[in-house]
């Protein structure tokens, strides 16, 4: 009960004594007057009527204080707590983003479930430099406590992936005057990485296509002027030229296919996978669908792997994509000695998957740079391949956006080998992904 409640409920509990008090005053003047009026013997009835009266009053003055006080408690307004909790603390663990609520002294008072993603060593007691190693964002917050002005600061981090976030510092007063204190700072994290790297995507597509896509357009354009000229009633160049025509055509398909793809896949590079995926039936699909490719070139595919499943948490689409792709390449570079072999192995708590040709090798010159775009240790035997030279750094994305490392070695003369390492899933885990 407030202070001021508590005055008016004992200037109740008074008053209500003082008109009892006037109940009794007039039982007394009562008796007095029937004293003077009646006999002795008379007086023994005013006496008990006298004594009735002062029963009731007290009875009465007592009761009604008691049943104000009871009425007033019932209706009293009480302050509103969420499970223990003040409404400022809750407010801050429902916000949708992440949040931290910080004292003066930038010391975390409160830290949100969605923080935890953001700022993992964001911990309730420690100063929030622990946590936020931004120095704009930590100068920020020590301004908006000192002016009580808010603040935006937006911030990349590369480690462990890139990303870019956006901090908003707002200090929290007290609704008595704007010349308090600050009394708290709350500072929340919007993501931005899905809006940057869209913007990137544009970029990317534009610059990479219109490079890329110049040679096949220029092809096709020479070849339509010729068709309608020189060519017009040239049976058998009609037909060479269209050969090559649809070749050009389907390259520059393959080519935006694999862009859009890469594209999609740094996108969604901060999101990890978490679905379970047994490798070797995975493996096993992608020898089945390049089995026919591997027999036109009179290439044997060989896979090796332990009698029981292995498991990764991942996505089972991207996975097939990546070891096609290193299987497709060992055929069509690689494939000279007529085997490629793929083998899986249980390392600790890790799992390498490798794929092994037998074939001239690559120099070691060349070996850094095989995941960058459009790089290619021979252009003309690649583009006859109808490679994009985007396929290894498609895997290469992928690979990351799993948390794996991929390995390259090779030797001229000897063969190469490619490798993924994946931490495999525990083995109590049962979320088996069962796509096909």
């Amino acid at each position: 009960m407030a202070l001021g409640d508590s005055s008016r409920f004992i200037e109740d509990n008074l008053r209500e004594r003082l008109a009892g008090a006037r109940w009794i005053l007039a039982a007394a003047w009562l008796g007095l007057a029937a004293a003077v009026w009646m006999d002795a013997l008379a007086l023994m009835p005013a006496i008990g009527l006298g004594a009735l009266i002062l029963v009731a009053a007290s009875v009465s003055a007592r009761r009604r204080p008691v049943a104000a006080a009871l009425a007033r408690l019932t209706n009293e307004p009480k302050p509103l707590r969420l499970g223990g909790e003040d409404r400022l603390t809750a407010l801050v663990r429902a916000l949708p983003d992440a949040a931290l609520l910080l004292d003066p002294r930038g010391t975390v008072v409160v830290a949100n479930l969605r923080a935890s993603g953001v700022v993992a060593s964001a911990r309730v007691g420690d100063p929030v430099s622990f946590a936020v190693r931004v120095p704009e964002v930590l100068e920020a917050i020590r301004a908006a406590t000192a002016d009580g002005v808010a603040r935006r600061i937006e911030f990349a981090e590369r480690v462990p992936l890139d990303r870019w976030l956006r901090a908003d510092i707002v200090p929290v007063r007290s609704a008595e005057g704007r010349g308090t204190a600050t009394e708290a700072v709350l500072v929340g994290f919007a993501d931005l990485t899905a809006q940057r790297r869209v913007e990137q995507m544009r970029v990317d597509f534009i610059a990479n296509a219109s490079h890329e896509l110049r040679t096949p357009l220029a092809s096709l354009s020479g070849f339509i002027e010729t068709l309608q000229g020189p060519a017009r009633n040239d049976a058998g160049a009609r037909e060479r030229f269209l050969k090559i025509m649809g070749e050009q055509a389907r390259r520059m398909s393959r080519l935006i296919d694999d862009l859009l793809s890469l594209s999609r896949i740094e996108m969604n590079a901060h999101l990890r996978p978490e679905t379970k995926v047994d490798v070797t039936a995975v493996l096993s699909h992608v020898r089945d669908a390049l089995g026919p490719l591997g027999r036109e070139r009179g290439v044997e595919i060989a896979l090796e792997h332990p009698p029981q499943p292995v498991a990764v948490h991942g996505d089972r689409d991207e996975l097939f994509r990546v070891f096609e792709n290193l299987v497709e390449n060992a055929l069509k570079y690689g494939g000279a000695a007529g085997r490629v072999e793929i083998g899986i192995v249980r390392e600790g708590s890790d799992v390498v998957i490798s794929v092994r040709d037998y074939g001239p090798g690559i120099a070691p010159e060349h070996v850094p740079r095989l995941t960058e775009r459009f790089y290619r240790v021979d252009t003309a035997h690649s583009r006859e391949q109808g490679g994009t030279g985007l396929g290894l750094a498609i895997v290469k994305h992928i690979v990351a956006r799993h948390r794996g490392r991929l390995g390259i070695e090779s030797t001229p003369g000897e063969g190469s080998t490619f490798s993924v390492r994946l931490s495999a899933c525990p083995a109590d885990d049962t979320k088996t992904s069962t796509k096909s």
